[in-house]
C-alpha cells in the first residue's frame, strides 16, 4: 500500500484545503508558503498507474469538495488540492480492465467539506467507474483471490462515513483499521508497529501497518525548504524496510503495509515477497 496515495500531484495555485488550520489558510495566501506546503504535502512521486504497475494494491485516500465551487466535484486532498477523484478512478479502472485478475483496495478514510449530497455524488462516481468490479460486503475470511476471480470482482471500497450503510458495495471503515504512530522517531515507529500487530483482531478485519513517519510543526519549521522526503523519508526508509523483511504474513501477522515514496526502495517487491512464506507454510502442512 501507499500512504496518501494520490499526493504525487497537488495544486500549489489552488487555495489551501479545508483539512488545514485557519492560521495556515491565512499564511498560505502567500505563494511561497504554498510552495513550501507542497514539499510537505507530497508523499508519493508515482501516479496511480505507475504505483499499480509497481505492485501497489492498497490506496489511502483523503477527499474534499472545493468550498465556493459550483457543483459537487470531489478532489483528493492533502493540505493542497490534488486531481479530481473521478480522474483517479478512471486511471485505476483502465489498469483493472487490462489486468482482470488484479484486486485492489480503495480506502476512503478522510472527508472534508462534504455534506450528504457530496457523498452521494462521490459514491455514484465510484459505482460508475467500476460497476460490476465492485465486491459487496462479505465476511472478510471469504474474500480470497479465488472468490474474487469467480465473481469477476476486482475492487473493495472502504468508506469511513455512516453513509456506507446505504450501499452494499461500501465496506465499513472499521473493517480496515490503520493505527497511526504519529511520530518522527523511527525506533518509536517500529515499536508501535510491533505493538499494534500484537493487538490486531484475529478474525473479521483487514489491517494496515502504517510504516510512516509524521512531521511535527517544529520539524517542518526547522527543515522548511528540505521537505518531507529529504528530512524524514530518505534517512529512515532502510530501517523501515528491514522491519518489513522480518515480518510474517497470515493470522496475527502483517496484512497490508503502507509507506511514503514507495519507489525509493524495493518496498512493494519486499512486501509481495512475504507471501512466499505462506506458500512454504502450505507446503509444510500438506
Amino acid at each position: 500500500g501507499s500512504h496518501d496515495s494520490f499526493s504525487y500531484w497537488v495544486d500549489e495555485k489552488s487555495p489551501v484545503g479545508p483539512d488545514q488550520a485557519t492560521a495556515i489558510k491565512r499564511l498560505a495566501r502567500i505563494s511561497l508558503v504554498r510552495k513550501i506546503m507542497k514539499k510537505w504535502s507530497v508523499t508519493q512521486n508515482l501516479t496511480f498507474k505507475e504505483q499499480l504497475e509497481g505492485g501497489i494494491r492498497y490506496f489511502d485516500l483523503r477527499v474534499s469538495s472545493k468550498p465556493g465551487e459550483i457543483g459537487q466535484e470531489i478532489y483528493f486532498i492533502h493540505g493542497l488540492f490534488g486531481i479530481t477523484v473521478w480522474d483517479g478512478l478512471k486511471e485505476i479502472n483502465t489498469f483493472l480492465e487490462q489486468h482482470p485478475k488484479e484486486v485492489i483496495f480503495l480506502d476512503f478514510n478522510h472527508f472534508y467539506a462534504m455534506g450528504d449530497s457530496h457523498h452521494h455524488f462521490l459514491i455514484n462516481r465510484i459505482r460508475s467507474a467500476f460497476e460490476s468490479k465492485l465486491c459487496a460486503v462479505e465476511c472478510v475470511e471469504y474474500v480470497t483471490l479465488q472468490y474474487m476471480w469467480e465473481k469477476k470482482h476486482q475492487v473493495l471500497i472502504f468508506y469511513h462515513h455512516p453513509v456506507y450503510q446505504e450501499y452494499p458495495f461500501l465496506w465499513p471503515g472499521n473493517k480496515m483499521p490503520a493505527p497511526w504512530a504519529n511520530t518522527t522517531n523511527v525506533h518509536k515507529l517500529l515499536q508501535f508497529l510491533e505493538t499494534t500487530l500484537e493487538e490486531r483482531s484475529r478474525y473479521g478485519t483487514f489491517h494496515v501497518s502504517q510504516a510512516i513517519l509524521t512531521p511535527r510543526v517544529r520539524t517542518i519549521a526547522r527543515h522548511l525548504i528540505r521537505g518531507l522526503k529529504n528530512t524524514l523519508v530518505h534517512r529512515n526508509l532502510p530501517m523501515i524496510l528491514n522491519w518489513v523483511k522480518e515480518q510474517k504474513p497470515g493470522v496475527m501477522g502483517v496484512n497490508i503495509i503502507t509507506s511514503d515514496f514507495v519507489e525509493l526502495v524495493d518496498f512493494a517487491a519486499t512486501v509481495i515477497a512475504l507471501n512466499d512464506l505462506l506458500l512454504e507454510e502450505d507446503e509444510s502442512t500438506s
